[in-house]
């Protein structure tokens, strides 16, 4: 009885979303303003221009996000001269991640040279209000007339550990199908990702 019940409660345990908290695919996107590593103010209300923004959730010491990074700077180059820019955001503490200060940000932005923000999450609001959990976690949004909305939650694709065998690029089929005037086939994933370092 039991080997038959275990099976099937895990799996309706697995249709459940990753965070009882924070935005779900079709939520409007409240403003936000963060310090990037320049020391500058970027906002949400920055990209008002733009037809969307991918929003990532990300950080220096994650192995994860290490894994993803080369990635992230890709699709801010495929896609932020097609209105899709990558907004970078470190939410974790740096107490209990000391690489993940913002010194360390900028020192690593540099390395890499980023061509994209990459904002420092001081309070961790920003994640609070997403429903981040990992990094790296993104949020592609969708502006429609000034007011941006969540059309994908999750991954970047569907391989972690090499580039070279990914079959599901789920933030660029999110992306295609948005300029196309149509709702991405696939709107939520599992973020694959540390968990994000909250403040004690």
């Amino acid at each position: 009885m039991f080997s038959i019940l275990i099976p099937a409660i895990a799996a309706l345990l697995s249709l459940q979303p990753q965070s009882t908290t924070g935005y779900a695919v079709g939520d409007e996107v409240k403003n936000f303003s963060l310090t990037n590593i320049d020391g500058k103010n970027v906002s949400l209300n920055d990209y008002a221009s733009r037809e969307g923004v991918i929003v990532v959730f990300t950080c220096n010491h994650c192995p994860y996000a290490k894994a993803y990074e080369t990635r992230i700077m890709e699709l801010d180059k495929n896609f932020a001269s097609k209105g899709y820019p990558v907004l970078a955001i470190n939410p974790n503490d740096p107490i209990r991640e000391p690489e993940d200060s913002p010194e360390n940000m900028k020192k690593r932005a540099e390395e890499m040279a980023y061509t994209f923000p990459y904002l420092f999450d001081a309070t961790q609001q920003v994640a609070k209000d997403f429903g981040a959990t990992r990094t790296p976690h993104v949020y592609v949004l969708k502006n429609n007339n000034g007011k941006f909305t969540v059309e994908y939650i999750g991954a970047i694709d569907d391989n972690t550990d090499d580039p070279n065998a990914v079959t599901a690029k789920y933030v660029e089929g999110a992306i295609e199908a948005l300029k196309s005037n149509q709702k991405p086939g696939i709107t939520f994933t599992k973020a694959i990702g540390c968990t994000i370092k909250w403040k004690n």
